[in-house]
């Protein structure tokens, strides 16, 4: 049977309490919740995550096999950009377990198919086009730099030549600036979508005065995130199974511990 408790679409708006501070020892706790709910639930996460390491796989093979494989390099910076689409799911299993609900697949699939009719849209949508402005930009930022000669030295060779690195030094500055505005916009609006019932614009301001409000640990957390997913995705992926859910679990009780 599916828990309709929380797909309702006609609930009247939330109000919304003011950002609360937190502190780094918040951050640990956030972590260690986030991995007991992985090791109480581990299928839901795996299966969430098999989404993202079958489509990293996916592009990784099609760049080589076009022999452009120096483009997967940007793909891969901004992969985590697009994380958050999986975090819905584990946002729901999070909050079962929280409330004492019963966990099965009807009830967490049916809460993430109902977002189609709320605002976990539209900011997917401000998500997906950040993504693919950062390509753009990549692109971009390559011609400038090699204009339209052939690659026909090594990646490694290439990026560790003085344009190369140049190119590395403006990209990664460019990359960093956009990354952290989206963090901004979007670490807390995402639970916060899923727990009330706001338009995505709020939960924007929401989510950048909450990082604001608490510049500094929010700033080690987005590096805590970057670090674990650049070290998930080396291993061809694979460090994504485990990764992937423990953050969104996290991620979830990091949301409550500044919105009380």
């Amino acid at each position: 049977m599916i828990d309709n408790s929380s797909q309702s679409t006609h609930l009247p708006p939330s109000s919304i309490p003011a950002p609360g501070t937190i502190s780094t020892a918040d951050l640990g706790a956030s972590l260690r919740a986030g991995w007991s709910d992985f090791t109480q639930a581990p299928l839901f996460g795996l299966a969430f995550s098999l989404v993202y390491v079958l489509g990293g796989l996916v592009l990784y093979a099609v760049f080589l096999a076009s022999g452009q494989s120096w483009w997967f390099i940007p793909i891969a910076v901004g992969f985590p950009l697009i994380a958050p689409f999986a975090a819905t799911g584990l946002y729901e299993v999070s909050r079962r377990i929280e409330q004492g609900k019963d966990l099965n697949w009807g009830a967490v699939a049916g809460c993430v198919f109902a977002q189609r009719d709320r605002q976990v849209p539209s900011m997917a949508m401000v998500i997906m086009l950040a993504f693919m402005f950062w390509v753009f930009v990549a692109h971009t930022i390559f011609a400038l730099f090699f204009g339209l000669r052939p690659i026909t030295s090594s990646t490694f060779d290439m990026l560790m030549s003085g344009p190369g690195l140049m190119m590395l030094l403006v990209g990664g500055a460019i990359g960093g600036s956009m990354a952290a505005v989206l963090f901004a916009l979007s670490v807390i609006s995402l639970p916060l979508l899923l727990d009330k019932e706001v338009d995505f614009i709020t939960a924007m301001i929401t989510s950048f005065q909450a990082v604001m409000q608490n510049l500094w640990v929010m700033a080690v957390w987005a590096a805590i995130i970057a670090a674990l997913l650049f070290a998930a995705m080396l291993p061809m992926f694979l460090g994504l199974f485990v990764v992937l859910p423990v953050l969104g679990h996290a991620s979830w009780h990091l949301y409550r511990r500044i919105i009380v």
